[in-house]
């Protein structure tokens, strides 16, 4: 299966909270995955949050950084194409998104996925819209 996940749905894999098992269980089943060029930043700017908050300890923080680059190493880095910026555009005209979450699904549009992995609802209801099969976490 060709999958893409959001950046907050993929950042379950670094930290543990409610849904973490579902992606590692969805995970078993995907051959390719594709992550967008904003799924690395969007999640250590999450992990450094927790460490500054003092919920992530340090060694923590460097053992989730490690296994993200682990992970993305074996991932398909969906980029900012002219097209996807260009199917994020309509996707911003016509339906209630964030610009970074109209960039997920604009990428996940164009790499023609067979799953879509959200923990938004609203960008999960859009994503369904506009016929891509996904799963809200």
């Amino acid at each position: 299966m060709k999958a893409v996940f959001d950046s907050s749905s993929f950042a379950k894999r670094y930290i543990a909270e409610p849904g973490s098992e579902q992606v590692d269980s969805v995970l078993l089943n995907v051959v390719q995955l594709g992550l967008s060029a904003l799924c690395v930043p969007e999640i250590i700017s999450a992990l450094n949050r927790r460490v500054r908050e003092g919920v992530l300890p340090a060694a923590g923080y460097e053992k989730a950084k490690a296994q993200l680059a682990a992970d993305v190493g074996d991932a398909v880095i969906l980029h900012l194409t002219p097209e996807v910026i260009a199917r994020a555009v309509t996707l911003l005209e016509n339906h209630p998104l964030r610009a970074m979450d109209a960039l997920h699904v604009a990428g996940a549009l164009v790499w023609r996925v067979d799953l879509f992995v959200t923990t938004d609802q609203r960008q999960f209801e859009v994503a369904q819209q506009v016929g891509l099969h996904s799963q809200l976490i």
